[in-house]
């Protein structure tokens, strides 16, 4: 644990980021270190996911800068936080990090998903490309020696301008993905609950049942949010709608389809699918998604470019600050955000 050098005493409020180094590295650039740095004496936590070490640095804090695994703040620690006034997440889902306590005491919290949306929403439109041209069965077979005849053997492959594309959720990462798909002349149509016809006018979407989306498109791409409600909302009866040589894109996460459904699916070759997310990480060596010619796999990277990362940091400083100065936070949430569940 340290301090800034700088700012070893003084009366400047205490912040706390339970951030570990090479997430750092990556989050806060110089100039918004340097920011932070200014407005407020920082007490960094290097191994963030030592509970005792985030305890230590509590006491006097008013804010608190989370990473991925750093521990849930619960009754224990806010005992331990007694000035605490917002804990502000690097990522996107809370609920792995803060308590319904947390709220109860009146501490806001902040997450920085919105940042996401755009790099999710690339990398599943570049799913999406690629199963409808079926690159990942082209490289597999060159790179598994398969001569070149054979190699270029392949079902049949589709342009996205004028295919059926369908959208499981109209999320932030949802809405992202079909401004994209719908730019490059897809015919894209929605399922989800809470998506009104207004909005789905505004969004040039059709709004269908999860049957009638499933049974017609090409490619099904899934941005539902993770709730017990949508837990498996894929299964066997539900992937069997899909027709043969479509494609699904899962970047979102696993919880939302039933992988053993799924890999019986792809064994077959009836369906391809590109997946970022996966029941078991890391995936492992021997698992049979590994080996399959007409699966894309990436390992939970969807949101990891560069400028994702350093606009993840800066969501989370510029919340710190709008505390320090007095103003609201812009990316505050409830404890109904408790419900999604990663």
């Amino acid at each position: 644990m340290t301090g800034s050098p700088e700012t070893a005493a003084g009366d400047r409020p205490r912040v706390v980021v339970a951030v570990p180094p090479g997430l750092r590295g990556q989050f806060f650039t110089d100039a918004v270190w340097r920011e932070l740095e200014r407005a407020a004496h920082l007490v960094v936590v290097d191994d963030h996911r030592d509970r005792a070490a985030v305890a230590a640095a509590l006491p006097g804090a008013r804010a608190l800068i989370t990473a991925w695994g750093a521990p849930k703040v619960d009754t224990a620690l806010l005992d331990a936080a007694d000035r605490l006034e917002l804990v502000a997440h690097t990522g996107s889902a809370v609920a792995p990090y803060v308590t319904e306590d947390v709220f109860r005491r009146g501490v806001r919290v902040t997450q920085a998903g919105d940042e996401m949306a755009r790099p999710v929403a690339e990398v599943a439109l570049a799913f999406t490309l690629a199963l409808l041209h079926r690159v990942h069965r082209f490289d597999h077979a060159l790179r598994s020696g398969v001569d070149w005849a054979a190699a270029s053997e392949a079902p049949p492959r589709h342009e996205i301008h004028g295919s059926a594309i369908g959208v499981i959720g109209a999320s932030r990462t949802g809405r992202a993905y079909i401004a994209l798909a719908r730019a490059m002349g897809a015919r894209v149509s929605v399922t989800d609950p809470f998506l009104s016809e207004a909005d789905a006018r505004e969004l040039g979407v059709e709004s269908v049942s999860l049957e009638t989306l499933l049974s017609r498109s090409r490619i099904v791409a899934v941005h539902a949010p993770v709730t017990e409600e949508t837990h498996r909302m894929l299964g066997a009866r539900q992937l069997a709608l899909m027709p043969d040589g479509a494609g699904l894109v899962n970047t979102a996460r696993s919880w939302l389809v039933d992988e053993d459904a799924l890999l019986a699916e792809l064994s077959s070759g009836r369906l391809d699918a590109a997946i970022d997310v996966f029941d078991a990480e890391p995936l492992p060596v021997v698992h049979p998604f590994r080996a399959l010619p007409n699966v894309l796999l990436t390992p939970h990277q969807a949101a990891g470019s560069v400028e994702c990362r350093q606009r993840l940091g800066t969501s989370a400083v510029n919340e710190v600050l709008r505390l320090l100065a007095g103003r609201p936070p812009v990316h505050a949430v409830t404890a109904d955000a408790l419900a999604r569940l990663h």
